[in-house]
């Protein structure tokens, strides 16, 4: 499907990974290519969420407008098919090692120019801007592609392990434990699976860890009204990353005041889109200037 609105483009794509699973996503471009091809932005989702939950269509066509071509894609095991939630079994056994490979499989589409208006896409200059477990699944995925030249993080966790003692002990009796999801009213499942591979990774999505080696250049924004756990988890990454860049939103919450069905933006969203492009202009367009040049 292709659709043209308010000067953008826009187009969805599907990726089957093998027999069960499917990565599908959508890709927004201005509709002028003006200037060569466009610094790339994939967009990536955190827990108990989705590509099209609600500020990720905006913040995409905000960054475009801006001269972006913008992937947002959902995790293979999200739980999300045709409508929210509708694969929960899926979305069970997901891990971080599976998000990893979908996150994989998208620079690989890119790379290969096999996304839509594939000729729009500068490939050499490539950013991640992930949300909460998205911003920890980005810091993974950049040390370990070099050629990410740039990451945002919004409101992204510190530690993999999302989940308090009393889920755990619930998981290592029954195989199995429940998040509520408020919104939707599903108790949405957690097996084994999850905590099997965090103990074979460790070190891997040892996020703060990844954080304090990692050369490329971060950008982490943290509302001051989200929960102590993420908060306390922006200041640990400001330890163990002092040089890179962090700032702080007065008043955001854990999604900067947006709710799903998207209900319009928020002063707060709109402070973390203009310090997300800030931080990508001077990086991205400067990099790709001096691709150029050279």
């Amino acid at each position: 499907m292709t659709e043209q609105a308010s000067g953008l483009q826009r187009q969805r794509f599907e990726q089957p990974i093998d027999a069960e699973l499917t990565l599908r996503g959508e890709v927004t471009v201005r509709e002028a290519a003006d200037g060569g091809p466009a610094p790339v932005v994939i967009m990536v989702h955190g827990f108990k969420s989705f590509m099209d939950w609600g500020f990720q269509p905006y913040a995409a066509a905000e960054l475009a407008r801006r001269g972006y071509y913008v992937v947002r894609f959902n995790f293979s095991c999200n739980g999300v098919n045709e409508r929210d939630f509708d694969e929960l079994d899926k979305f069970a056994v997901n891990t971080y090692s599976r998000e990893q490979a979908d996150l994989a499989v998208v620079w690989e589409l890119l790379q290969g120019k096999r996304l839509p208006y594939a000729e729009r896409a500068d490939t050499a200059r490539v950013a991640l801007l992930g949300h909460s477990r998205g911003g920890g699944n980005s810091i993974v995925f950049a040390a370990e592609h070099p050629d990410v030249k740039a990451v945002v993080t919004w409101n992204g966790i510190a530690s993999a392990d999302l989940f308090d003692d009393a889920f755990k002990e619930e998981i290592a009796r029954n195989g199995v434990a429940y998040v509520a999801n408020a919104r939707t009213g599903q108790s949405m499942p957690i097996r084994q699976t999850f905590y099997d591979d965090l103990k074979q990774n460790a070190e891997r999505f040892d996020i703060a860890a990844r954080f304090a080696g990692l050369k490329t250049p971060v950008l982490s924004v943290q509302g001051d009204a989200d929960s102590d756990r993420l908060k306390e988890g922006f200041r640990r990454l400001r330890e163990a990353a002092p040089d890179q860049s962090f700032v702080t939103i007065v008043g955001g919450t854990h999604t900067f005041g947006a709710v799903h069905p998207f209900a319009g933006t928020t002063p707060q969203l709109e402070e973390a889109l203009e310090a997300t492009a800030r931080f990508l202009d001077g990086r991205m367009r400067v990099a790709g200037e001096r691709g150029r040049q050279g």
